[in-house]
């Protein structure tokens, strides 16, 4: 059952939105862009948007975020972080996204990524006491950050791609 043509443009306006996430912080990412997706599906009865599309597009999102995640820790390992300096930068992270929080001034995720990078560098630091690896090591995490937003931005226009492709444009004319 086709519904309102403005139903297709106010998902895909989310969907940007979400888009948006991936890269600024505050906003949600890959989760609004499959939630956009998974409402007007429900809202017109899988006419054009069907299952094996939000599966598709379920298994990009949960891959991206995975990716986001997975990607500081493999490249931070690879840059010579120990596990000790990887939980650390865990904790850090969390420690700084309830100051960021509760601060306000920088926002819970640029100070989650802040308290991330020092208890990787710290750790790394004291098991060492060689600055330059410990940097390196936080580098490493970092650059692993990095890889991993850009490997969401692009699962993010895919998913975009995705449901507009299956959708149909509708509303386009």
């Amino acid at each position: 059952m086709p519904i309102a043509d403005w139903s297709f443009w106010l998902a895909l306006a989310v969907m940007v939105i979400g888009l948006a996430g991936v890269l600024l912080p505050g906003l949600p990412g890959l989760g609004l862009i499959w939630l956009a997706a998974l409402i007007y599906a429900l809202a017109e009865r899988f006419a054009t948007v069907g299952p094996l599309t939000l599966v598709a597009l379920t298994a990009l999102a949960g891959a991206g975020m995975a990716a986001d995640y997975l990607l500081g820790q493999v490249v931070g390992k690879a840059a010579g972080a120990s596990w000790q300096a990887l939980l650390a930068g865990i904790a850090g992270g969390a420690v700084g996204f309830v100051v960021g929080l509760l601060i306000g001034a920088i926002g819970a995720l640029p100070a989650g990524l802040i308290g991330t990078l020092v208890g990787v560098v710290l750790v790394e630091y004291r098991r060492r006491n060689d600055l330059r690896a410990a940097a390196k090591a936080g580098a490493g995490w970092l650059a692993g950050c990095l890889i991993g937003r850009g490997l969401q931005f692009a699962i993010g226009v895919a998913m975009i791609l995705i449901f507009a492709w299956q959708a149909g444009w509708r509303g386009a004319g």
